[in-house]
């Protein structure tokens, strides 16, 4: 196989394991961060709130991982001329870096106040959705700052109805 094929291959996994990474750590932030913020707002009681997240980030991880796998293998059987990644490793991929960023949210739980460890919660997920754009400007070579402020919109949004729903809720 000729060299730029080679590169254009690799880069085409390369691409797809980026995009794994990105996709569970968007959507784990967002989803782990709307449900604590939500379900806080129903109760204060943390043993609670905490088996919730916990819960929510080991099924979603799991969830998020077999999709990937089962998505990437079906890609795959549809062209398979064309081999992107490892539906296995893509999945791998999924799994923890859902699972890593879902604790983002959690962590304050455990070394704050809880009425404290809600705001500091929303405030590090903002901050990890932000880096998260961050990073995905620099990767795409297009405006890091506005690519920042983008994702922290688009999920920073997403998580906040989930509070919206709690508070909608609250008893």
């Amino acid at each position: 196989m000729p060299a730029h094929k080679k590169r254009r291959k690799k880069q085409q996994i390369t691409s797809s394991y980026i995009r794994s990474s990105f996709f569970g750590v968007e959507d784990s932030l967002v989803s782990t961060t709307g449900l604590i913020a939500g379900i806080s707002a129903g109760t204060s009681e943390v043993k609670f709130i905490l088996l919730a997240g916990f819960v929510a980030v080991a099924v979603e991880a799991i969830s998020m991982a077999a999709g990937e796998f089962l998505s990437e293998e079906t890609e795959q059987d549809l062209n398979r001329s064309k081999r992107h990644s490892s539906p296995i490793i893509g999945g791998i991929i999924m799994f923890v870096s859902y699972a890593v960023a879902g604790m983002i949210p959690i962590l304050p739980i455990l070394f704050f106040p809880i009425d404290q460890a809600i705001y500091v919660s929303m405030i590090a997920a903002l901050v990890g959705l932000f880096i998260l754009g961050l990073i995905k400007g620099a990767l795409t070579k297009r405006r890091i700052i506005r690519s920042g402020i983008q994702v922290l919109l688009v999920g920073g949004t997403a998580a906040a109805i989930g509070s919206a729903v709690g508070i909608l809720f609250k008893q």
